[in-house]
């Protein structure tokens, strides 16, 4: 095999700031590195998960709009394995975030729900 593991996920973003803090203070990504990039009147944010190097996050003045409903095609959704679905539904609870009922896979009988960032990119949540 030539290639080794997924670098990272590159999303642009309509509203920096909102962005910013969905992916930090929402879904608990760390910031690595912050850069605005002055000749393209552009932010990129390097994101993180436990250390590792997964989203870069990008600003661009007004970007064309993408259609991004689970079924649409493209980019599916950007899923995040977690230990307790629960405790993600009660967290969006508590901040006001639409999510939806829990599903299971019918595949791996696993439950998984989703969400969508400011941006309506889906967001899964899927449980270990």
């Amino acid at each position: 095999m030539i290639i080794n593991k997924i670098h990272h996920i590159a999303i642009i973003c309509s509203n920096y700031a909102v962005s910013k803090q969905f992916y930090t203070a929402v879904i608990g990504l760390e910031i690595l590195n912050e850069t605005f990039r002055a000749e393209r009147d552009s932010y990129k944010l390097d994101l993180a998960l436990n250390g590792n190097y997964v989203v870069e996050l990008f600003s661009f003045p007004n970007p064309p709009k993408r259609s991004s409903r689970p079924e649409a095609s493209g980019l599916r959704h950007l899923a995040f394995e977690v230990n307790n679905l629960m405790e993600v539904v009660s967290k969006m609870n508590s901040l006001n975030i639409d999510i939806e009922p829990i599903r299971i896979d019918e595949f791996t009988n696993k439950k998984f729900t989703f969400i969508a960032d400011p941006d309506g990119l889906p967001i899964e949540f899927y449980e270990k």
